[in-house]
């Protein structure tokens, strides 16, 4: 792959020697930097970096290209721990619906919401499937994201189900950059067993998850616990059968009401919960004694105007925190990290470090890429953001929705 040297780097930003797995409480305000720095890149891979003021004799790299970065800040990529992005068509209507005064759950009774997305799935090729969903894949790596967590839930049936996780782990053998793929088939109940929850889960259970785990498809395991979706009792039930199949857990956890989502999630030993705006100080207490990753999703709670997730408390607390996009068609249509921070500083009153470790190093365990991604660290993935010429890091979720990229680096090379 070559060797790059970039220099003069205003900013070298999350510079860890050893980064832990994850960063809670105080420390969360803690981002350690370097400037006017230099940063080196062997084989895809971060090999060096240190201060311009004491520049190694490195010149005798043969090949070796250099950037000069000068005026400009490098960041490691965002880690998106929860996406949805392999989905066909859209929801624009939806949107038009609510703007008219109709709620998420009332869209989701009239054949909107999750079923929509179901039908158009079902009805579409693996092949278009896997196009449309590869445009969305570049778009969030050009926004910025090095590595990914993908769901599959807009199937809701063996057949279904499967094109999803397929199309995932066609898009994850592309190595462009770390995937990680997740069984969602606890997202809704279909049409056809309507009145019939306990068969659906008997499906999901007895046939999906043994040809899943057959063709190896799936990282994780995800339930939508929730009202008029699954109880707690039911996500625990689901999420014990996934671990017999070797899928760690995930769980969609108190986003439109209080569902004990948080609690089943700790007791089943889920690497996260996802969502939160209903998360209470009960469910605080147990997440600090977790070691499960909470996670907000800004850009669904500001879509839909939802009450925020109490992320300010948590980390007060003493929690790690981590924010993730929920890229989806209904919810959360985009998957713009950076805007994902500036809604992070300027709704949820979080300072530009916080939101920077809760994108980075923190999302980055969400789905166990920490030794990937989510830090300047010797031997992780040289996967980085070059932004234009700015004054701090800070600048990036203070000018929200404004593109401060100039390139995204992916395996030491720029990502076109």
């Amino acid at each position: 792959m070559g060797k790059l040297l970039i220099k003069n780097i205003k900013n070298l930003v999350q510079v860890r020697e050893e980064a832990p797995v994850k960063v809670s409480g105080k420390e969360m305000a803690v981002l350690p930097c370097v400037e006017n720095a230099w940063l080196a890149i062997d084989n895809g891979l971060i090999a060096d970096y240190g201060s311009m003021d004491d520049f190694p004799g490195i010149v005798d790299w043969k090949d070796l290209e250099v950037i000069d970065a000068s005026d400009r800040i490098i960041l490691p990529c965002y880690a998106d721990s929860h996406t949805h992005i392999v989905y066909a068509g859209n929801r624009e209507g939806e949107f038009v619906d609510r703007i008219n005064g109709l709620s998420y759950e009332e869209v989701a009774k009239r054949g909107g919401g999750i079923i929509n997305s179901v039908q158009l799935l079902r009805k579409t090729s693996e092949e278009e499937l896997f196009q449309q969903s590869l445009i969305r894949f570049n778009e969030i790596i050009k926004l910025g994201t090095g590595a990914v967590e993908i769901k599959s839930g807009y199937g809701l049936s063996l057949e279904a189900e499967l094109k999803i996780l397929r199309v995932i782990k066609r898009i994850k053998d592309l190595n462009i950059i770390p995937v990680k793929a997740t069984f969602l088939g606890a997202h809704a109940i279909p049409p056809e067993f309507k009145g019939n929850k306990e068969g659906y889960i008997d499906l999901l259970i007895n046939e999906m998850l043994p040809a899943i785990a057959k063709e190896k498809l799936a990282d994780y395991i995800d339930v939508f616990c929730e009202k008029d979706y699954f109880t707690a009792a039911e996500t625990e039930k689901i999420l014990l059968a996934g671990k017999k199949h070797g899928l760690v857990g995930k769980v969609h956890a108190e986003q439109l009401s209080h569902s004990n989502g948080i609690k089943t999630a700790i007791k089943c030993d889920a690497i996260s919960v996802d969502h939160l705006e209903y998360c209470n100080d009960s469910d605080i207490e147990e997440l600090l004694k977790s070691k499960t990753m909470a996670t907000v999703l800004p850009g669904a709670a500001f879509f839909l105007g939802l009450p925020l997730p109490p992320a300010r408390k948590m980390i007060d607390a003493g929690l790690a925190i981590a924010f993730a996009s929920d890229y989806n068609p209904g919810s959360s249509p985009s998957g713009n990290m950076g805007f994902m921070m500036s809604l992070g500083c300027i709704q949820y009153k979080l300072t530009p470090e916080e939101v920077i470790n809760a994108t980075t190093i923190n999302s980055a365990y969400a789905m166990n890429m920490g030794h990937k991604a989510g830090s300047i660290t010797r031997g992780k993935l040289a996967n980085f953001i070059l932004t234009k010429k700015i004054n701090s890091y800070g600048f990036i979720p203070y000018s929200f929705s404004n593109d401060h990229i100039e390139n995204v680096f992916i395996n030491g090379k720029i990502f076109s």
